[in-house]
């Protein structure tokens, strides 16, 4: 409660003062809707969110999985050669400070104009693979000095080295970098509706595409305001995972 009760009562002070404003100067609902009327709108609205939500969660897990896949296999196999390291990594960086926008419409045209979904998937991964490649790479590499003196003492092979030593001390970051991955995923699959959606995916971004193009500016709130909820929730459970992971970690 002690964690809980400070941002609930701030956030009730935010949107008491918020529906006091709209009220008080008439404020147009176009223009900023009253938090009432974005409530009624959620209400109202809430079947149809819902299954937008379940499109962009969705997407955003498959996009999750594969950038997961990709960006932990590329990390070993970077860990154990210095060179390979020297050649992926700016290749990485690049990919990472390159904005999705920019590379949308390529990602568009190579998955096919008829599969959005397809799409979207794939800029979701792009997004979400820094993050665990990166975490993955560094985890690799941070195995105990002394551990690794050890491992040489006793003549360990490099199989045994891997999985006895750095694949163990590599979990944390790994953690870590899959933590930041999942939120970037679904920033990424609602910024890559958006840009290459069609409103074959009918996700969240749709959604608020839908009613901007209406002027219905309460359910525009209503649909962001799902997306909150839903990234508030993933990142809740991943602290979860992390959190139960660590421990047996720790205590393996």
């Amino acid at each position: 409660m002690k964690r809980v009760l400070p941002p609930l009562i701030l956030i009730a002070v935010l949107l008491g003062g918020w529906e006091i404003a709209c009220r008080a100067l008439a404020v147009p609902p176009y223009l900023l809707p009253a938090p009432s009327a974005i409530a009624t709108a959620f209400v109202g609205a809430w079947p149809l969110l819902l299954a937008s939500a379940w499109t962009t969660l969705s997407t955003a897990l498959v996009a999750l999985a594969i950038s997961s896949l990709i960006a932990c296999a590329l990390a070993l196999a970077v860990s154990l050669n210095s060179q390979l390291e020297d050649a992926v990594r700016p290749i990485a960086v690049t990919l990472q400070v390159t904005p999705l926008v920019a590379i949308a419409p390529l990602v568009t045209i190579w998955a096919g104009i008829d599969h959005p979904g397809r799409a979207v998937t794939g800029l979701a991964a792009v997004v979400a693979f820094f993050p665990i490649f990166s975490g993955a790479l560094t985890g690799l590499k941070a195995a105990d000095p002394d551990l690794a003196r050890l491992f040489d003492l006793y003549g360990a092979t490099p199989w045994q080295r891997l999985v006895r030593l750095r694949l163990p001390s590599a979990v944390p970051a790994l953690l870590e970098g899959h933590k930041v991955a999942t939120g970037l995923a679904v920033i990424g699959a609602v910024v890559a509706e958006f840009v290459a959606g069609s409103g074959g995916t009918q996700g969240l971004a749709w959604r608020i595409l839908e009613a901007y193009n209406r002027l219905q500016t309460a359910k525009v709130f209503a649909a962001v305001l799902t997306l909150a909820i839903l990234g508030v929730a993933l990142h809740a459970l991943m602290e979860l995972a992390e959190r139960r992971l660590l421990r047996a970690w720790r205590g393996r």
